[in-house]
């Protein structure tokens, strides 16, 4: 009996028809996106593996995505697991541009017991070899399988299964760009096959204590890029907008320049909550004496993209320093 898949699309590549099978590139300028029902009727094949259903939603365009539809998408997985006995899974269609941060958001935020997956693609619905099927159907088959129950949001491309927590985007069109540069796959979904080889250690929807769902917006959180001659502009001006959280993006593996150290520490006296994470993509940084004396608090190995995220979080809950301190350490 074929396990039953609930299927929301966003939009994004994956979704997307350009103007004929060579147009790779220039796809997005004709703004024509499949829904999630006129993407289960591209690729038929998915229906082989499971009886996958079409929930609506609206397309829109991944730069655009952020916290309004991360609450939407908790919510749909809320009513559709209450309204379809039997649901095994859901998979939500998605553009690449910002899936990772989707995804963990939502890793850290939904409140379903069974399996989420996220799933993009490189080259749009209508293009010659398009990654666009065939991520779907592994998408459907992980959603399905009950190895992915208790693993937060996942993330399915290219035959790899990522953890939402780890996985980030490495390049802007080859078909490997999702990597867990840290950590390495959960698994592959092979043709044979799904092979499994790790679970995730750090705490996971649904037993988290963030619930987004009744929240009118994210406390403002923003992102300071740390460079050469970086004299505190950009961090001045957050926190003259009113930002409650910023996150650093470092010289690896978190330093600052003088400048940006300056200002931030004005910030901190300010009541901003200031978390240091580094620019290089990979590795941690280290709770060192340093970092304590100036109050800032580590962001282990987390993307700034993603320490800005949790940071947000953590902020409906608490603005003790020992306390998000915690949180960072646990997810």
């Amino acid at each position: 009996m074929r396990k039953k898949i609930a299927f929301i699309g966003t939009g994004g590549t994956i979704a997307s028809l350009g103007a004929g099978p060579l147009d790779t590139v220039n796809y997005g300028a004709r703004g024509m996106m499949l829904q999630a029902d006129g993407i289960l009727d591209r690729f038929p094949e998915v229906q082989e593996v499971a009886e996958v259903v079409a929930l609506p939603y609206r397309n829109v365009p991944s730069p655009k995505i952020g916290f309004r539809e991360w609450q939407d998408l908790v919510l749909l997985c809320d009513k559709v697991v209450a309204e379809m006995p039997g649901l095994a899974g859901i998979v939500i269609g998605h553009g690449t541009a910002s899936l990772e941060e989707t995804a963990f958001a939502l890793s850290l935020t939904l409140k379903v017991p069974v399996p989420v997956v996220v799933v993009g693609s490189q080259r749009p619905a209508s293009a010659l070899s398009t990654d666009a099927g065939l991520n779907l159907v592994n998408a459907v088959r992980v959603a399905a399988s009950e190895e992915a129950r208790g693993l937060g949001a996942l993330v399915l491309l290219n035959d790899e299964i990522q953890a939402a927590r780890e996985v980030t985007k490495t390049s802007t069109g080859r078909m490997q760009t999702f990597r867990s540069p840290d950590v390495g796959v959960l698994g592959h979904a092979d043709g044979d096959r799904l092979a499994w080889y790790r679970r995730p250690l750090r705490r996971l929807a649904p037993d988290t204590e963030f619930d987004i769902r009744k929240l009118a917006a994210l406390p403002r959180v923003d992102i300071a890029y740390s460079h050469a001659d970086a004299d505190g502009t950009a961090v001045r001006a957050f926190t003259a907008a009113g930002a409650q959280g910023i996150v650093n993006a470092g010289f690896a593996p978190g330093f600052v320049t003088p400048g940006d150290a300056e200002a931030l520490q004005e910030a901190r006296a300010r009541g901003v909550v200031v978390v240091q994470s580094t620019r290089a993509g990979s590795g941690r940084v280290f709770p060192t004496t340093k970092l304590a004396e100036a109050g800032f608090i580590a962001a282990d190995n987390l993307t700034p993209q993603k320490a800005r995220i949790l940071l947000a979080l953590a902020l409906t809950l608490t603005r003790d320093p020992g306390e998000i301190t915690r949180i960072f350490a646990t997810y």
